[in-house]
């Protein structure tokens, strides 16, 4: 069975975001970039797959700029065997990857898609859903758990609710859950072995995709302070405020 995983380049989750001084978005410049937390959680889940001889191939996928070879060469070494760039300096939107990703899995026939549900740059959570409904796959979003036999998956998500355990045919989209999976540490040695893995560059022209943006930003602005806490003398007076000025009772 061959696994595709797809990877984001992402701001390291550890760095404070800020935006730029013209609101045109984040300032990216100088700033630590790592791979998407929950894409790391798709890696492993890919990983483990194919420790329980269940996977044979894992590839893993990129979109974006030359510098995302740096995320790919991550993904390879906690135990992917090739990747696959998609080189472009467009600004792309989640059906834009979601297309890229449909004609990579028109190439490579996977049986089973993995990503993180959402990124969290955009926090869209939007391609995983995108990909399977332009591919008429069977999709399981959200999965905190993961088990597969023959040509059937059974997947445990969580909803609003608690979780729900579904089952479907290969092949199919799963989008991975914080809960899924504990990512390992890349060794050394890994690392080095990386990089002599193939890494496959192409772009969206040579896939037939047009990434060109359907949406604008016209502006990005940090969320407003919060104002200081103050003290009331007794439970009516809190009632009040509660009442009058917060509008919550």
């Amino acid at each position: 069975m061959k696994v595709l995983v797809a990877v984001k380049r992402v701001v390291d989750y550890n760095v404070k975001v800020r935006v730029k001084s013209d609101a045109s978005g984040v300032d990216t410049a100088n700033v630590k970039m790592s791979m998407n937390p929950f894409d790391e959680i798709a890696v492993e889940e890919a990983v483990r797959l194919k420790e329980k001889g269940i996977a044979t191939e894992i590839v893993a996928v990129s979109c974006g700029l030359a510098a995302c070879q740096e995320t790919l060469r991550t993904a390879l070494a906690l135990g992917a065997d090739r990747a696959i760039l998609v080189e472009t300096d467009t600004d792309l939107q989640p059906l834009a990857v979601a297309k890229l990703l449909q004609a990579l899995a028109a190439r490579e026939q996977p049986k089973l898609v993995i990503l993180g549900k959402q990124a969290i740059d955009d926090d869209a959570n939007q391609t995983g859903q995108m990909l399977a409904a332009l591919l008429n796959w069977p999709q399981a979003s959200f999965a905190s758990k993961l088990d597969l036999a023959g040509d059937r998956a059974t997947v445990k998500r969580e909803v609003d609710g608690g979780l729900e355990t579904i089952e479907l045919s290969l092949p199919a989209v799963v989008t991975a859950d914080l809960r899924l999976n504990e990512p390992r540490y890349a060794t050394l040695p890994n690392i080095m072995k990386a990089k002599k893995k193939p890494l496959e560059t192409t772009n969206p022209a040579a896939l037939g995709v047009d990434v060109t943006p359907r949406l604008a930003t016209l502006k990005v602005v940090e969320p407003p302070k919060r104002q200081g806490g103050g003290k009331v003398a007794d439970v009516a007076e809190l009632v009040a405020k509660l009442r009058n000025e917060a509008k919550v009772i």
